[in-house]
């Protein structure tokens, strides 16, 4: 299963505001890149990958020869297939581009209908708010963050949006957008129409598997791969978000989409070609930055029987610590850096801790008193 992408370049906020420029968003510059002798082949795509011949077809017609592939081809955006889906100022958020775009439809103010309350769809609406647009979200689920938090989470997101303006139609679902060329409104399953200048879309992504299932390599629900990001088909390896993996922290195969979790997959795959091959460990990591809030996670909650909280619950900072029978097994740390990095450690260890001791917020989670697990994560 995916977990929703979080903690990824600045597009669906600092960039969106106008804080950072293109440059700062690189992972190098261009000089690095010529300096390190790698080669970019933009603005060109892959037509097929022919992993027994060890080849790369071009679509202008040319072929490449390779030991090792790397398929590091993320995710595609879905899409709302709806009436007015097509409309001029319905966007998605993927690109620069996209986001040039929707920089542009803002310029002159408006309202701005955001679909979808993970965290791609609220780090919209508060960038938006912060430059004084209206906004109004619709998510179908009942709560926002719903696929990816618990409630008390959920509760506080949703409470400091509203305080800060944002409107909420949570549990409704989008029938249609109504414009004259140009989106005008949003239409609800309900009947209700939610006037709109421009609208982003935020529904999640599918990892982008079909260069490789055109090829014969095993997918479901993304490029399937082993601990050390090998596919099924010889000298191919695959990373990012396109890739399922056996996680440890998920109990099986999962696929993850963050920067962090792109950066390390990467390392395993590095190494693999360097013929020292090392097991995907990482502990999955997240982040999420909404007005001036900082949402750091460690772990999966998925299946979490017990949540102890440190800190306000309603203002802030505070975390929601997860544990499954009586083990850390994940964090969400909201403007808490101190308590998300402690957690880091007892989560990889599999501790138990001391319940009074873990809800005390005077004491750091590093000293807190705990056991280590007979069975680790």
């Amino acid at each position: 299963m995916p977990l929703p992408s979080t903690g990824g370049p600045p597009l669906s906020k600092a960039y969106l505001i106008g804080n950072v420029q293109i440059d700062r968003l690189l992972l190098r510059d261009s000089d690095y890149w010529a300096e390190q002798q790698v080669r970019f082949g933009l603005g060109c795509r892959v037509r097929g990958l022919d992993a027994d011949r060890k080849c790369a077809e071009l679509e202008d017609g040319r072929t490449v020869a390779f030991q090792w592939c790397v398929i590091a081809t993320g995710g595609k955006v879905r899409r709302l297939a709806c009436p007015g889906s097509e409309l001029e100022g319905v966007h998605y958020l993927r690109t620069v581009a996209d986001v040039d775009a929707i920089r542009a439809g803002l310029e002159n103010g408006g309202r701005l209908g955001v679909i979808g309350a993970g965290y791609v769809g609220l780090e919209v609406a508060a960038a938006a708010r912060e430059m004084g647009h209206g906004v109004t979200v619709v998510e179908a689920q009942d709560r926002v963050l719903e696929r990816v938090t618990s409630p008390i989470i959920s509760n506080f997101f949703e409470r400091q949006h509203r305080a800060r303006g944002v409107e909420f139609h949570l549990g409704e679902r989008v029938a249609g957008f109504s414009g004259d060329g140009r989106v005008s409104a949003v239409r609800l399953a309900s009947g209700q129409e939610i006037p709109v200048d421009i609208v982003i879309v935020g529904i999640g992504i599918d990892a982008e598997t079909t260069l490789a299932e055109k090829a014969g390599i095993a997918c479901d629900g993304g490029v399937l791969v082993d601990e050390y990001c090998r596919t099924s088909a010889e000298s191919v390896l695959a990373i990012g978000d396109c890739a399922r993996h056996p996680n440890d922290f998920a109990g099986g195969l999962w696929r993850l989409e963050s920067v962090q979790h792109a950066m390390d997959s990467a390392a395993i795959a590095a190494d693999a070609i360097m013929d020292a091959p090392t097991e995907y460990r990482a502990l999955p990591t997240f982040w999420s930055d909404q007005f001036d809030l900082k949402l750091q996670s460690a772990g999966l909650n998925k299946d979490a029987d017990e949540i102890v909280v440190r800190g306000d619950v309603q203002d802030g900072p505070f975390s929601a610590i997860y544990l499954k029978e009586g083990r850390i097994i994940s964090i969400d740390a909201i403007n808490s850096p101190k308590d998300f990095m402690g957690a880091r450690s007892l989560i990889v260890r599999g501790a138990v801790p001391d319940r009074t001791q873990l809800a005390d917020v005077s004491l750091p989670l590093k000293k807190v008193a705990c056991q280590e697990a007979a069975q680790p994560v």
